[in-house]
């Protein structure tokens, strides 16, 4: 079986603010709106050396859309960022009208989403901003998995023409993709293959994935992992393909199951290739102040919980 080596955790928020960074360099017409999270976003670098490019907005996320918006009709491509749960539920008129209704080259980006935010609570752990964002017509959704994919997507939505929607998070976690990779917009990566049960994950729950397949070779149980870092659109392909060789499927994501990866993958599943299904997201909830290893085992967003879904999954074929 395939394994990958954790070069290091490494806080996802870092490859976007490292992503903005080279863009400053790169392209003349992107530029980086903040509502008072410079430091949070990583978007210092990018402020110090181009801060004629750079608006700080402050603690007015509805304004900084409908600016962003606006910047794009003289050719600007403006990559805005707070916190997840800003980004989606607080700006979701400005978002529908002024950005997703008028096709307009806005990039969305947002940190501190899921559970892993932590001991910031359920005020701030949004898990329903999938949902929210995968809805509106037009609108591209992304949700890269270490460093180094977030900063190679962070790269390819710049030359990307539409709205986006760039999801990363807080803590530092495993960083086991190639540097300098070449990032596709809807195409699935398929990091193992397997032949009894197939595990699509996005986000942080593709290392997760990865270690409940080492887990479940170990029991015998060979486990295809695929890594679905753009849930729309979705690599339908991918996943048909998969589940017509394993004949069950577990989705993980760090998401409310209802709006999430897990039922775009059910829609598919539905019109194409029914097949048995198990969800690791949370069940319908707010989350609570914890430390992220903490809630993720609590509300059963880890390897071990993704061992026990594939075990049901395949009793279920």
């Amino acid at each position: 079986m395939k394994t990958y080596t954790n070069t290091g955790n490494k806080d996802t928020r870092s490859g976007f603010g490292a992503g903005l960074t080279q863009l400053g360099k790169t392209n003349k017409n992107v530029v980086a709106l903040c509502a008072d999270l410079i430091g949070s976003l990583k978007m210092d670098d990018f402020k110090k050396n181009h801060p004629e490019r750079f608006y700080q907005v402050g603690i007015a996320e509805a304004n900084m859309i409908g600016l962003a918006a606006g910047m794009t009709i003289g050719g600007k491509i403006p990559f805005t960022g707070t916190f997840a749960n800003f980004s989606t539920g607080r700006v979701y008129d400005q978002i529908r009208q002024s950005v997703a209704y008028s096709d307009k080259n806005v990039k969305i980006c947002a940190s501190h989403a899921g559970l892993t935010l932590g001991e910031d609570g359920a005020t701030h752990q949004i898990l329903e901003d999938i949902g929210l964002m995968k809805m509106l017509p037009g609108m591209t959704v992304i949700n890269p998995c270490d460093y180094n994919q977030t900063k190679a997507a962070t790269l390819a939505i710049a030359e990307h023409h539409g709205p986006v929607y760039l999801r990363f998070g807080r803590p530092k976690v495993a960083n086991f993709t190639i540097e300098n990779q070449k990032f596709e917009i809807g195409k699935a990566l398929h990091l193992i293959n397997g032949t009894d049960v197939t595990i699509v994950a996005t986000g942080h729950l593709v290392w997760e994935a990865l270690e409940a397949a080492k887990a479940l070779n170990e029991k015998g149980i060979s486990a295809e992992v695929i890594n679905i870092h753009t849930i729309k659109p979705l690599d339908t392909k991918a996943i048909i393909d998969s589940v017509t060789k394993t004949k069950c499927i577990v989705t993980a994501e760090e998401h409310n199951h209802l709006g999430g990866l897990g039922e775009s993958v059910s829609r598919v599943l539905s019109q194409h290739k029914p097949t048995p299904q198990e969800f690791i997201a949370t069940n319908d909830t707010f989350g609570e102040s914890g430390t992220p290893a903490q809630l993720m085992e609590k509300y059963g967003l880890n390897a071990n919980a993704i061992v026990n879904a594939c075990e049901k999954v395949i009793k279920r074929k």
